[in-house]
């Protein structure tokens, strides 16, 4: 049986845009998958990357076109310039972490809170989003409270896995050694799961 791991940021638009699919696609090939939130400004800093603000001025454009195409083809809404992001991402993370941990529809939750801020025009880093979500999920709106030392430590543990596995960006899916970086790489991750690529 393979295995995902999916390595994403409660920030990242390109998350948002992979709605509940990556746990579709692992459901469809019988896969199992792991959900590890990570601080993708650290992972930028520590693997060559640059903050989005940082980049030249032709990157930034040409971001906000995809993130408009992407959006398009998804079907999905998106507001490009989000009023409150960038934001503290940690924790929205840690609430997915010990939702992972407590079971659950936990590609819902991922879903609603990037939807919250790149959709919704909500800011993930307050409690009272986050715990919304956690409900809207069909969680128990504590988990946002619950075991916050342990996922913090695990938060910084995906960090350190991600950069390990060779993950410099989010989305990030690793099945094995394959390593396909991208909400536009779904396919491509359906396609190796089935064995064709």
């Amino acid at each position: 049986m393979a295995h995902i791991d999916y390595y994403f940021a409660t920030l990242s638009p390109f998350t948002y845009l992979c709605g509940t699919r990556p746990e579709e696609i692992a459901k469809a090939h019988g896969a199992t998958l792991t959900y590890k939130p990570l601080d993708i400004m650290q992972l930028f800093g520590r693997t060559g990357g640059v903050p989005p603000k940082d980049r030249h001025p032709n990157r930034q454009e040409y971001r906000l076109q995809e993130l408009r195409r992407r959006a398009a083809l998804a079907e999905m809404p998106i507001n490009i310039k989000p009023a409150f992001w960038p934001t503290n991402g940690a924790p929205a993370s840690y609430a997915i972490i010990a939702a992972q941990a407590a079971g659950g529809d936990v590609a819902k939750l991922v879903a609603c809170i990037t939807k919250a801020c790149w959709a919704d025009e909500k800011d993930i880093s307050q409690d009272d989003v986050i715990r919304a979500c956690l409900v809207e999920a069909g969680f128990d709106a504590d988990l946002a409270d619950k075991d916050m030392l342990s996922s913090a430590e695990t938060f910084a543990a995906n960090l350190e896995q991600g950069i390990n596995a060779g993950v410099f960006g989010a989305p990030f899916f690793v099945v094995g050694e394959e390593k396909f970086w991208g909400e536009d790489r779904l396919a491509d991750l359906d396609s190796h799961l089935a064995g064709k690529i």
